[in-house]
């Protein structure tokens, strides 16, 4: 069985796309990030590490996200931004660990330069009912100042994942949870296709969103990054 191509993704400063395992090779060679790291060398901002981490749902991977994070913050931090860009639908509660649900908490209080290696990889859990679980993987890090004034910045994230209507086939763009969870399809629907669908047990079809939590909960995106 041929292997699934990997979904790609577009780098947050030339908004070129890009493979996953071709981020890093693409932002030692992108002239925006080049730009925001010689912006960075003229700025005040302190001389810190700078942690490059893999971000992704643990069971899609079509939803990925690359980040660099300032070692001087706290998991806190990339906890919110997290919940800002994917997650966040009722303010459930949320933890780092290694290992998953079995495995040894890390507290949102500890500093990424306290955490973080090349290699580690933590499991990230929102809401303890319907939860999401994205894996971290540190991929790399760097000496330097920050390119942006937040502890974390953007480097790429995945493109939408295609999806098409369970009953035409056409590109989908809302989803139906009841059939989801109810009769094991996809719950993929096109915008005509919406109009006539009838189930209603769990409220109508919500728009598809670019977060694994789309579906999940009362999560209504959107999805945006926060800064």
């Amino acid at each position: 069985m041929p292997r699934r191509p990997e979904n790609p993704g577009t780098c947050a400063y030339c908004g070129e796309i890009i493979t996953k395992r071709g981020v890093r090779k693409h932002m030692q060679i992108c002239p925006k990030r080049q730009e925001a790291l010689a912006s960075a060398v003229a700025s005040n901002r302190p001389l810190e590490t700078l942690w490059h981490l893999r971000v992704q749902d643990a069971c899609d991977k079509d939803f990925w996200l690359d980040l660099e994070m300032v070692g001087s913050a706290s998991l806190e931090k990339l906890d919110r931004y997290l919940r800002a860009i994917w997650l966040e639908c009722c303010g459930h509660l949320s933890k780092f660990t290694i290992g998953g649900w079995s495995g040894m908490d890390v507290g949102k209080a500890r500093k990424a330069d306290s955490v973080f290696d090349p290699g580690l990889v933590l499991r990230h859990l929102y809401d303890f009912g319907t939860t999401s679980e994205t894996d971290i993987k540190v991929i790399d890090f760097r000496q330097g100042q920050a390119t942006s004034k937040y502890p974390v910045a953007l480097l790429a994230r995945n493109q939408m994942p295609e999806a098409v209507c369970q009953e035409c086939g056409k590109p989908a763009t809302w989803i139906c949870i009841e059939c989801l969870y109810e009769e094991d399809k996809t719950g993929h629907l096109c915008d005509e296709h919406v109009e006539v669908h009838p189930h209603d047990n769990y409220g109508e079809p919500a728009p598809l969103y670019n977060s694994p939590r789309t579906g999940m909960c009362g999560y209504e995106g959107p999805a945006e990054p926060p800064y």
